[in-house]
C-alpha cells in the first residue's frame, strides 16, 4: 500500500461528483462514484459501503475487486462490526473477524487488510467504508487513514441531505434527522427554526424568521396530521415552553413515508383482489361452458379450455404461495439444509416449469463446466419463475430474455439480462421491498403485487447467498444470484 494518497486523482474525481449533486444526481451513483474515486486514490483493489439499519448491514455499493459483493447482507454481530461501531473512526480490521462465510469469500479472492472509517452523522453510525487490499500489502499510512475518513465524512454528509439516502428508509440516520423544531413567540412569529425544519418544509429560516408558521399546530399534548401543498404529510405536535410567557415550541416530522405504507398496503388489497379474480374468473368460465355445454363444445375446443384452466390454476398457485410467503416471512423453499448441487443443470431444468411465451424467449449460456453451488436446489425454479416473469414484464413482447452463469473462487452466479425499460439506480435497492413497485403509474402498466424480488432476496439469503440489480449498460435490467461455491 503506497504512503502517499493520489491527491490528483481524489480532487479531480471528487470535482466529478460534486458536479453530478450540483446537475441532479444523488444517492446511489453518487456514493458509488465516490468509492471509485477514493479506491484509485488510495491504491485498494476493492472498495464497499455497508449501510446500517437497526438490524442488519448491506453492502450497497462496491467497486473494484469487490463489485461482486454488491447487494449482500452484512451481520451486526460479528467483531468486525462490533469494532466498527465502538472503536476509533478509521482502523484496520482483520478480514477474519468478518461472519465466517463473507471472511472466506474474501479471503477466496485474495483479500487480507481491511481498512474501515464510520460514517457518522448526530452521533449515530449510517455505514462504514471499507478499503480492501492483498494480504501482504504494507500497513496503511496516517495519509491514507485522514484520506478515507475525509471521503466517510463527505458520505455522511450525503446523508444527512437525505437525497437518495439511506437507501433503506429504517435506518437510524432517519430518526436522528427526522424532527423539526420550532419555536413560536407569543404573537405567533418563529423565533427559531432549525436546519430540520427547513430540509422538511423547504422553507429557509431566513424567510421564516418572525413569519407565522405555514401550518395550523394543535392544542399542546395532541397531534395533527397536515398535508403540504406538494402532496407530503407532516405529524405536528406542540407543547409550552417552561420559563416563558406565551411561547410555544413545535415539533414537525415528515411522515410521508407512513401515510405511503398505509396507501400502498390499501393498494395492495385492491392488487391482489384484482390478481385473484383474473385467475378465478377465467377458471369459472371455462369449467361452467364446459359442464353445462359439454356435448355441444368440440373436442379440440373441450381440450384448449381444459389447457388453460390448468395454466390459470397454476398462475392462482403460485399468486397464492408468493401472499401465504410475504404475509408470513417464512416458508419452506429454500429453508432446506444447504447441499452441493449443480446449478447448470438445475436450471436448465428449471426452465421446464416457465410458461411457455417466457420460456420461447429465453436465451441461455450456461457454461458446460460450472462448478457445483452449496444452497437448496429445490428453490432454483421458484428463483428463476420470478425473475425471469419479472423481466418478461418490463420488456418489449418479442424481445430476448438472457441466462447466463459463472463462477469464481468464492461463488456461483446466474444473471438473468433483459432489454426492457430498466431499473433506476435509486431504486435497485427499494425493488426488494415487500409490496413495492417503481412508479404509481407502474401499477397500471405492469400489473402485480409487488412480491417477486421481496421473495427472491428472502429465498436465496436463506441459502447463504445473496442478490441484486443493476441497470444494463445497453439498456435493460441484469438481475444477479450468487450463491457459495461448494
Amino acid at each position: 500500500m503506497p504512503e502517499v494518497p493520489d491527491y490528483r486523482s481524489l480532487i479531480a474525481g471528487h470535482t466529478v461528483a460534486i458536479e453530478m449533486i450540483n446537475t441532479g444526481d444523488a444517492g446511489l451513483p453518487v456514493l458509488t462514484r465516490l468509492i471509485g474515486i477514493i479506491q484509485r486514490s488510495i491504491h485498494a483493489d476493492g472498495m464497499v459501503f455497508v449501510e446500517y439499519t437497526p438490524t442488519e448491514g448491506r453492502i450497497v455499493a462496491a467497486t473494484g475487486a469487490a463489485e461482486w459483493t454488491l447487494g449482500r447482507p452484512v451481520p451486526i454481530g460479528d467483531p468486525a462490526s462490533n469494532r466498527l461501531l465502538t472503536g476509533p473512526r478509521c482502523q484496520e480490521l482483520p478480514v477474519d473477524a468478518l461472519a465466517e462465510e463473507l471472511a472466506a469469500q474474501l479471503d477466496g479472492s485474495g483479500i487480507g487488510r481491511m481498512l474501515v472509517a464510520r460514517a457518522e452523522i448526530g452521533g449515530l453510525t449510517v455505514g462504514g467504508l471499507h478499503a480492501l487490499y492483498p494480504p501482504d500489502t504494507p500497513a496503511p499510512g496516517d495519509e491514507v487513514r485522514t484520506v478515507l475518513s475525509y471521503v466517510a465524512s463527505s458520505i455522511a454528509h450525503l446523508y444527512g441531505d437525505q437525497a437518495g439516502l439511506p437507501v433503506h428508509g429504517d435506518g437510524p440516520v432517519v430518526a436522528a434527522l427526522a424532527d423539526g423544531l420550532a419555536i413560536v413567540d407569543s404573537d405567533g412569529g418563529v423565533r427559531l427554526w432549525n436546519p430540520a425544519a427547513e430540509r422538511i418544509t423547504g422553507l429557509p429560516a431566513a424567510r421564516m424568521l418572525n413569519e407565522r408558521l405555514p401550518f395550523p399546530v394543535p392544542p399542546p399534548g395532541q397531534v395533527l396530521d397536515y398535508r403540504l401543498a406538494d402532496g407530503r404529510w407532516l405529524k405536528i405536535t406542540s407543547g409550552d415552553l417552561p420559563g416563558t410567557v406565551a411561547s410555544r415550541v413545535v415539533t414537525l416530522s415528515d411522515v410521508t413515508d407512513q401515510h405511503q405504507r398505509d396507501h400502498d398496503r390499501d393498494l395492495f388489497v385492491a392488487v391482489t383482489s384484482h390478481e385473484l379474480r383474473t385467475p378465478v374468473t377465467v377458471i369459472k368460465g371455462f369449467a361452467d361452458t364446459l359442464s353445462n355445454h359439454w356435448d355441444s363444445v368440440p373436442e379440440p375446443d373441450r381440450r384448449a379450455a381444459a389447457r388453460v384452466i390448468g395454466q390459470r390454476a397454476d398462475e392462482l398457485a403460485r399468486l397464492v404461495d408468493r401472499l401465504l410467503s410475504a404475509a408470513t416471512g417464512a416458508g419452506s423453499v429454500g429453508g432446506a439444509p444447504p447441499q452441493p448441487f449443480d446449478l447448470a443443470a438445475a436450471l436448465r431444468e428449471a426452465t421446464a416449469d416457465l410458461p411457455r411465451d417466457l420460456c420461447r424467449r429465453l436465451t441461455l449460456a450456461l457454461p458446460v463446466d460450472l462448478p457445483a453451488a452449496l444452497g437448496d436446489r429445490a428453490s432454483l425454479p421458484t428463483i428463476l419463475t420470478e425473475l425471469v416473469t419479472n423481466a418478461g414484464k418490463y420488456s418489449p413482447v418479442e424481445s430476448a430474455i438472457e441466462l447466463g452463469a459463472e463462477a469464481d473462487d468464492r461463488s456461483v452466479a446466474f444473471r438473468v439480462s433483459d432489454r426492457g425499460i430498466g431499473v433506476r439506480p435509486e431504486h435497485v435497492e427499494r425493488a426488494f421491498d415487500r409490496f413495492w413497485q417503481g412508479e404509481s403509474g407502474d401499477r397500471r402498466r405492469y400489473p402485480g403485487a409487488g412480491l417477486g424480488l421481496y421473495l427472491v432476496r428472502t429465498i436465496v439469503e436463506r441459502q447463504k447467498g445473496w442478490v441484486s440489480l443493476r441497470p444494463r449498460a445497453d439498456g435493460g435490467t441484469v438481475a444477479e444470484v450468487r450463491l457459495p461455491r461448494a
